[in-house]
């Protein structure tokens, strides 16, 4: 089952130097019932998450002063509570990459599509949702095996759907990531764990040995 949010209460954040770039994700969502706040520079988000927690994040890479990159480790975005979208020009998808990697929940490519972004965002208040649920908690990892202290908690919960066999496309729609970012994850826990292919990651994680 899945488990709708009531937007009114949930709050929007939107990081990005660019004012037309803030006002339009404003517009998008604010039509949609969400609260919004935009945020010229990444201090005045820092700033704005000690007194309120939002729902959801948008981050631009590029900004002066702190990048987006230096806010995700302030935030300590691998534990922070609310997805965190990284906002990339074309040009900037290793950048986003390298994001995730610090914690980011996925990113999006501008220019932006409306429906898609109020698609991911919804898909990606679900999967924060559903944490701690049965539905979750049938493709979580529980058990110990090598290498599991060095990684990630979203990459345990990747690594969960991987294991149960889903497709990086049905992985991603369960957790609220796109499938470009399930494989992002992959790659970095194969990488951790030593694994030569998807067979023997499972390998590992099943019976704590290498092929």
């Amino acid at each position: 089952m899945v488990v709708r949010t009531q937007k009114a209460d949930q709050a929007i954040y939107i990081v990005d130097d660019d004012p037309a770039v803030r006002d339009a994700l404003s517009v998008v969502f604010e039509l949609e019932g969400y609260s919004v706040s935009g945020f010229e520079t990444g201090d005045a988000f820092l700033d704005a998450v000690k007194t309120r927690q939002p729902a959801c994040v948008f981050l631009d890479v590029h900004m002066p002063g702190r990048s987006g990159l230096e806010i995700l480790k302030a935030l300590n975005a691998d534990h922070y509570p609310a997805p965190i979208f990284i906002i990339s020009g074309q040009g900037d998808i290793p950048m986003a990459v390298t994001a995730i990697k610090y914690g980011a929940f996925d990113f999006i490519e501008k220019p932006f599509d409306a429906e898609q972004i109020i698609r991911r965002v919804q898909e990606a208040l679900d999967a924060q949702a559903r944490r701690g649920t049965d539905e979750h908690k049938a493709g979580a990892v529980t058990h110990d095996f090598p290498g599991r202290e060095l990684l990630t908690p979203r990459e345990i919960e990747v690594l969960g759907q991987i294991t149960a066999g889903a497709s990086n496309k049905e992985a991603g729609r369960h957790l609220g990531i796109s499938p470009r970012t399930i494989e992002v994850h992959r790659a970095r826990i194969m990488e951790k764990l030593g694994a030569r292919n998807a067979a023997d990651l499972v390998r590992i994680v099943l019976t704590g040995e290498h092929g």
